[in-house]
C-alpha cells in the first residue's frame, strides 16, 4: 500500500523525466542552443566530438537533452541514440546557405531511420529547429 501510494504520489507531484536527441551538421548551433537553455546564456564551444548531455528543467520537467556531434563520419552514429528517446530536435543553421542541402538530405536520411523506429516507439515526438539566433 505504501509503494503504492508513493508511486502515485511521485507520478502526480514529482517531475516528469524526458529524454530530448538533438541532431543537425556540425556547426549548427546544437551545443550554443543546449547550453543557451541550461545556462540561460551563450557561451563559447567547440565541435563536438561525441556528444554533451545535460539536464534542463522546466517547471515539473527534467529534460535529459543529448547533443550528439554533427561531423559526416559521426551521423552514421545518430541512430543509436534513439531508442528511449522522447523527442527529437534536428537542428539547421539558415544562415548557411551553402550547406543546406546537405542539411535536407541528412534530415531526410534520418526522418528514413527514424521512421523504422517508430514502428515500435509511437511516442516520440519530432521538432525541428530551422532557425539559428546569436
Amino acid at each position: 500500500m505504501g509503494l503504492t501510494i508513493s508511486g502515485l504520489f511521485g507520478r502526480l507531484f514529482g517531475k516528469k523525466q524526458v529524454r530530448i536527441l538533438m541532431v543537425g551538421l556540425d556547426a549548427a548551433g546544437k551545443t550554443t542552443i543546449l547550453y543557451k537553455l541550461k545556462l540561460g546564456e551563450i557561451v563559447t564551444t567547440i565541435p563536438t566530438i561525441g556528444f554533451n548531455v545535460e539536464t534542463v528543467e522546466y517547471k515539473n520537467i527534467s529534460f535529459t537533452v543529448w547533443d550528439v556531434g554533427g561531423q559526416d563520419k559521426i551521423r552514421p552514429l545518430w541512430r543509436h541514440y534513439f531508442q528511449n528517446t522522447q523527442g527529437l530536435i534536428f537542428v539547421v543553421d539558415s544562415n548557411d546557405r551553402e550547406r543546406i542541402e546537405e542539411s535536407r538530405a541528412e534530415l531526410h536520411k534520418m526522418l528514413s531511420e527514424v521512421s523504422t523506429f517508430l514502428r515500435f516507439s509511437m511516442n516520440t515526438k519530432m521538432h525541428f529547429v530551422v532557425r539559428k539566433y546569436q
